[in-house]
């Protein structure tokens, strides 16, 4: 289950005409990237969750010739991310999915994602991931710099970095189709100690500015991508 329905507006210069999932890595959308994440795992049955300019994923999937199994569900225009993964589960019925935002790449090995959760016997596993260093740390004293350096990942705690692993009864967590996931089902989820946490300290990279497209277009046309490195 994918995503793939955000308006992308801090990357606007590419979505204009297109949804972010659409924006093209090495002629390919990132959409594509993600699947194959998952595609090279074993895992090639896809609900992607549509919104924005979903007309434009749509025509893609009919005309993309592959052999994995895609369904595109127009989850809405302006549908927040809980309402779209309520509406993708009620879609799949009672199975358990993975499911991960359009717009973000790592060396996920779900095999052992899934074994952790279903050791974890929860409700929903959340991968959590070091946020990208974007800024330079700053340290000063009386008004004079006295260190700058590029921030090491390592010291900024972990975020939601998506590839979820979600059961049937997530969806009962979701109250309606107009709150975002983030704050509204996984909140409860956490209240009653039923979200666990999967650390992936390798690679993991969004694409929410116009120098991580740039980073990831360049990646993608390596040979192995490090979003399929050592998985």
């Amino acid at each position: 289950m994918i995503l793939a329905g955000g308006y992308g507006t801090r990357i606007s210069e590419e979505t204009e005409d297109k949804p972010k999932p659409m924006v093209l890595l090495d002629e390919r959308p990132i959409l594509w990237h993600v699947m194959n994440i998952f595609a090279n795992q074993g895992f090639s049955s896809f609900i992607i969750a549509t919104g924005y300019k979903g007309e434009v994923i749509h025509d893609w999937v009919k005309r993309l010739e592959t052999s994995w199994d895609i369904t595109a569900l127009d989850t809405g225009l302006s549908t927040p991310t809980g309402g779209r993964i309520k509406q993708c589960m009620e879609f799949v019925g009672p199975h358990r999915v993975f499911a991960t935002y359009g717009d973000g790449l790592g060396n996920i090995n779900l095999d052992t994602l899934l074994n952790f959760h279903i050791q974890q016997g929860r409700s929903a596993t959340v991968t959590a991931v070091r946020p990208p260093a974007r800024f330079g740390l700053l340290e000063s004293s009386n008004g004079k710099v006295t260190s700058f350096t590029e921030k090491n990942q390592a010291q900024a705690g972990w975020i939601n970095g998506g590839f979820f692993v979600l059961e049937p009864q997530v969806k009962d967590y979701i109250f309606n189709d107009n709150e975002p996931f983030e704050t509204g089902a996984m909140p409860r989820l956490v209240s009653e100690s039923q979200l666990s946490a999967y650390h992936h300290d390798d690679f993991w990279q969004p694409m929410d500015t116009l120098r991580e497209k740039r980073e990831l277009a360049k990646m993608a046309m390596l040979e192995n991508p490090p979003w399929l490195a050592d998985i």
